[in-house]
């Protein structure tokens, strides 16, 4: 397409520069071309996640990495809209960072090497494990209203959830779909299982 692209956020800061400690003198000076909400703009990064800090909600999203998915970029970037508490990555520590699209920046990401390991620290920490897959015996995500405090876990493009990501798991949900595709990928699922956790327990975001 032709035309000038409009550029994002702000350029430098104009007139008398605030003193509040949160602003990052280099950000007033040049400007915010970043992909952050008003309120966040000329921010430093360490402010930015001491104020999300405050208000995470009370559940963590978790996936399996064992064929080093493409998907997660996307989880954590949902994560982060969401405002999860942490996004756990389970197995392989290494993922593909680009569908985050910076936002890791902002979001809590614990490693785990097995399942066992997050569904014991889950335990520890009173945590419910929710697998999110089209299995059989799994209840309509449609119909139910997800524990407050609780760990949504998500499988591998393809397979789903692993064996032992289900024996972990304490409820099972599906996603109901209604085309020809089998599944929809961990990506897409994270955004509606956490927005269905939004909807039951979560109130207005702030302005």
């Amino acid at each position: 397409m032709g035309g000038d692209e409009l550029e994002v956020g702000v350029g430098p800061w104009v007139g008398d520069r605030p003193t509040d400690p949160r602003y990052d003198p280099e950000l007033l000076a040049s400007g915010d071309r970043r992909n952050v909400v008003d309120r966040y703009r000329y921010w430093r990064l360490e402010a930015v996640v001491a104020d999300l800090d405050r208000r995470r909600h009370d559940f963590h999203v978790a996936i399996e990495n064992w064929q080093h998915d493409f998907n997660i970029g996307t989880v954590v970037r949902n994560a982060n809209a969401f405002l999860a508490a942490q996004v756990h990555v389970v197995g392989r520590r290494r993922w593909n960072r680009r569908g985050a699209m910076v936002t890791d920046r902002y979001q809590h990401v614990r490693h785990h090497e097995t399942v066992d390991q997050l569904t014991a620290w889950a335990r520890e920490n009173d945590l419910v494990m929710v697998g999110i897959d089209n299995l059989p015996g799994a209840r309509p995500l449609e119909s139910a209203t997800l524990p407050r405090r609780c760990v949504l876990l998500f499988g591998q493009e393809g397979p789903g959830l692993s064996d032992a990501a289900r024996a972990g798991c304490e409820q099972m949900f599906s996603i109901a779909q209604y085309g020809s595709t089998r599944s929809i990928n961990a990506g897409v699922a994270s955004g509606i299982a956490m927005h269905a956790w939004i909807r039951s327990h979560a109130g207005p975001p702030p302005d």
